[in-house]
């Protein structure tokens, strides 16, 4: 079983091209359900039924995992399942038609626009870590990019003529996507201040010792200046990503705009925003009519 694990995880890797991220994401998920099926004496997956899977999924619920994350192990299984099916390795797929709970809608948590301007003035411009900081925060604000595609991106992505920048999302589909002036400005007097301006291969943003900015570092870097100007639960660079949408709604942007910008592959994906948009609407009619 673990063999036909590691065949499913390369295929992803190398013919579907899924990132290093969703692959270890497969990984733990499919690892978590063979650890259950080996407490169960399962030697071989020909022996899992729709039944099985359904005891799995029960154990999870009353080991408290939220109904988000069963709904992505179950998905995880099914294209695992799937996969086994189309390559004749087994007869049926027991997960076909397993359902998984309906995670409750959680609201993408986003900043006003007065508190993203605080935010963008809060680094340090007189230094070379500010103007790093600065330049990032204006990027991941007017481009709505994910913290994989800002730490992926090289000097040579960015076309600071065109105003335009070239991103690798999920799956390593490529996109471009525009660069408002603010974040060029700051991108440009941080590149000059490090002196790479000509070094097109290098990485757009670097740590101190000249290596490329890896995600955690980013997250805590955001973490940090968010925490400075909003009491937010969740301060992650999603944040600024769900930010940058919602602003774009709430001042009449296309619905299908907004889902190209964001590389979204379904404008389901992107109506989560609709959401955000009509509960804003809704408090300042609670607060301003005078019967509502």
């Amino acid at each position: 079983m673990e063999k036909l694990t590691q065949m499913f995880l390369s295929y992803l890797e190398e013919q579907r091209n899924y990132s290093p991220a969703t692959i270890r994401a497969y990984d733990d998920d499919l690892h978590g359900f063979l650890r259950f099926l080996l407490r169960r004496n399962f030697r071989s997956f020909h022996h899992v039924s729709k039944d099985t899977l359904r005891a799995y999924l029960v154990s999870l619920l009353e080991a408290g995992e939220s109904k988000r994350t069963v709904a992505r192990k179950i998905a995880s299984l099914r294209s695992f399942f799937k996969y086994l099916r189309r390559q004749n390795i087994i007869a049926q797929n027991p997960a076909l038609l397993l359902k998984a709970p309906r995670p409750d809608k959680r609201l993408p948590a986003f900043l006003p626009e007065q508190a993203v301007d605080l935010l963008l003035k809060a680094p340090d411009r007189a230094t070379r870590e500010g103007l790093r900081d600065a330049a990032i925060l204006e990027l991941l604000y007017s481009s709505g990019l994910r913290a994989s595609e800002l730490v992926g991106m090289d000097v040579g992505d960015l076309n600071r003529e065109e105003g335009v920048a070239r991103v690798r999302g999920k799956g390593r589909k490529e996109r471009v996507v525009p660069v408002g002036r603010s974040a060029l400005q700051a991108i440009a007097a941080y590149l000059d201040a490090e002196g790479r301006t000509q070094e097109i291969a290098s990485p757009l943003f670097v740590l101190k010792n000249g290596k490329r900015l890896y995600p955690l570092a980013l997250i805590r870097m955001v973490r940090g200046h968010i925490g400075r100007v909003s009491d937010l639960e969740r301060k992650s660079p999603h944040v600024l990503r769900h930010t940058f949408a919602t602003h774009l709604l709430n001042r009449g942007a296309d619905l299908r705009a907004v889902k190209e910008l964001l590389g979204h592959e379904s404008l389901s994906t992107t109506q989560v925003y609709t959401h955000v948009s009509t509960e804003r609407m809704k408090r300042v009619y609670q607060k301003a009519h005078p019967r509502a």
